[in-house]
């Protein structure tokens, strides 16, 4: 998968549902607040990118909502259906 570099760290994407991700996009949209997350959805509904953050589910951070056995959850609730979507997972710096 490809890697990426965003918020001063280095992610790789593990989904691209229909080659939807656009880096330009993303580093826009993405701020401070998504640092701490071990990955980040982004979701297009009517034509607007949106970002939700994911702990791993051992985070000690993580709660129901934002652990990543949640994610396809969320994908079919709060999300438009059958959306383009794609997932971002943040890599340990070494």
């Amino acid at each position: 998968m490809k890697k990426i570099e965003l918020l001063e760290n280095e992610y790789e994407i593990i989904k691209d549902d229909n080659n939807v991700f656009d880096l330009e996009e993303v580093t826009s949209l993405a701020t401070d607040y998504f640092k701490p997350y071990d990955y980040i959805l982004g979701d297009f509904s009517y034509g607007k990118l949106r970002l939700k953050g994911f702990y791993k589910n051992d985070n000690k951070k993580a709660t129901k909502i934002n652990k990543y056995s949640y994610l396809e959850e969320y994908l079919n609730n709060y999300c438009a259906f059958k959306c383009k979507y794609f997932i971002i997972e943040k890599l340990l710096k070494k």
